[in-house]
């Protein structure tokens, strides 16, 4: 897969995010984290919850189910979980995002 982000961003550690053909760069802070994600397989994330989520679009699709309801986002679109919200995800080959966790020990380093 085509690499979309700057060396900064792949100089980040990377998440461990046990997910075939996801790479995650985490930039941690005492108080949350942003991971910069690109995927190159089909993914289904089945519904959970945690802390507030929120993300934008950098290319490619999702189908975003979040409390009961279905949307599609594409490249430009942003999206917000409220914390505790019950959500799931398909995930497309080619998707690339930002998110932003609150929380700040959401995901280890490999």
């Amino acid at each position: 897969m085509k690499e979309i982000f700057p060396d900064p961003i792949t100089n980040l550690p990377r998440a461990d995010i046990p997910l075939n053909g996801l790479t995650a760069y985490l930039s941690q802070s005492e108080t949350h984290q942003i991971l910069f994600m690109q995927f190159e397989e089909d993914i289904e994330l089945p519904e959970h919850s945690h802390e507030s989520q929120w993300g934008i679009v950098l290319d490619g699709r999702i189908d975003l189910t979040v409390d009961g309801v279905v949307k599609t986002y594409v490249k430009g679109d942003r999206y917000f979980i409220p914390a505790g919200v019950k959500h799931s995800a398909k995930i497309y080959p080619g998707y690339t995002d930002i998110t932003f966790f609150n929380e700040k020990d959401r995901y280890n380093t490999k």
